[in-house]
């Protein structure tokens, strides 16, 4: 009786690993998907703004960094003093 019932369950694993072989087997990938999506954004005000604000951040942290001013979230030691 169990016998059945294993013959039953490894049949059904048989067939659905033989689907997805040939799911995967159809999945063929011209391109990586970086170059897919190259060129996605050209034009677009959003991404535009998004680079912009980007590279204002970076620009602030790097004077901040140069200026000497304390990092916003710097560690603290269990003495008080800032890590090196």
């Amino acid at each position: 009786m169990a016998s059945g019932r294993f013959e039953e369950r490894l049949s059904a694993l048989e067939k659905e690993l033989a689907r997805l072989k040939a799911k995967v087997e159809g999945m063929t990938e011209e391109k990586p998907w970086g170059e897919r999506i190259a060129g996605t954004f050209h034009n677009d005000p959003v991404y535009e703004e998004a680079m912009k604000l980007g590279r204002q951040n970076r620009r602030s942290l790097k004077r901040n960094a140069s200026s000497g001013k304390k990092k916003p979230f710097a560690r603290r030691r269990r003495s008080g003093q800032p890590r090196a």
